[in-house]
């Protein structure tokens, strides 16, 4: 394989030089705040494994750019909200990264939890259980 032109280490930092990036703590505080909006983009085995901060929206990656745009037939009324602040998240915060640069590209406007779910628990974040679904 030739090399690439980028690798996926520079992508991440080059969005994290033009996002906001929410430290844990601080995500911690704001988890009462009806204003804010958190959004677990990882894979429902990643939640399933690991749990889930409370009350957070999962919107899968791969969806992300779809169910944001109103012209969309997959579109998701929750990312219409008006006045609300979105903070996306996953594992270690490289995909939500990625992301956030990509959503704010589009005109959305949020924020990543910097260290993504990694740290939630170390920091005294509360996690929801993600049950297994059957079917």
């Amino acid at each position: 394989m030739s090399k690439l032109k980028t690798t996926a280490a520079e992508m991440v930092q080059a969005a994290r030089d033009r996002i906001e990036e929410i430290e844990t703590l601080d995500l911690i505080a704001r988890l009462d705040d009806p204003d804010t909006v958190i959004v677990d983009i990882r894979d429902i085995r990643e939640r399933q494994r690991t749990g889930a901060i409370p009350g957070s929206i999962h919107a899968p990656r791969g969806m992300l750019e779809f169910w944001i745009d109103p012209e969309s037939p997959y579109h998701k009324d929750v990312f219409a909200q008006e006045g609300k602040r979105y903070v996306f998240h996953c594992a270690s915060g490289w995909r939500s990264a990625l992301s956030v640069a990509t959503l704010q590209d589009m005109g959305f406007e949020a924020a990543h939890l910097k260290e993504g779910f990694s740290t939630w628990e170390k920091h005294g974040g509360p996690v929801d259980e993600v049950p297994r679904k059957d079917g």
